[in-house]
């Protein structure tokens, strides 16, 4: 039977790849392309859920790693809601996102070119600014990154039953 530490562990990792499988459908199938910091916070999601896999698996060998797994979750998770923050405020105000941070680290990480249909940047900040339900996506991703982040503070600091 899988502790409740690995099961908060497993959600958080299922949003955050469905949160990306959504921006994916978005960007491919409803034509809605990318900026920077889109493609910043789907590495983010990505980490998130690598993170919580890996103190799933750990899970085997002790109580601790998960524990850990789920505070580093909460960690990239509250970068991911300053980059959100950043985008919301900041980065949609500018006509170009060029040399920001997401930027230069996706460019220069080699994600951008590298695995384009994933992390390719192919519109500015204000240019992506598109709303579901109303609602801004960056303002989803923040409202998945603080979930995930409680989340993970939940998953941190779960009780273990005996």
């Amino acid at each position: 039977m899988k502790s409740a530490t690995a099961r908060i562990l497993n959600l958080i990792a299922l949003l955050c790849v469905g949160a990306v499988g959504i921006a994916l459908v978005s960007q491919h199938v409803f034509d809605m392309p990318p900026c920077a910091w889109c493609v910043f916070q789907r590495l983010l999601f990505l980490l998130i859920a690598a993170v919580c896999w890996a103190g799933v698996l750990s899970s085997r060998i002790g109580t601790a790693l998960p524990r850990v797994a789920g505070l580093l979750a909460a960690l990239i998770a509250s970068g991911g809601v300053l980059a959100s923050w950043y985008q919301h405020t900041v980065a949609a105000e500018m006509f170009s996102c060029d040399r920001t941070f997401a930027d230069r680290f996706m460019v220069e990480s080699g994600l951008d070119a590298g695995i384009p249909w994933l992390f390719g940047i192919f519109a500015s900040c204000m240019d992506a600014r598109i709303e579901l339900l109303g609602v801004e996506y960056v303002l989803w991703a923040m409202a998945l990154f603080i979930v995930t982040a409680v989340l993970g503070l939940v998953a941190a600091f779960q009780r273990s039953r005996r």
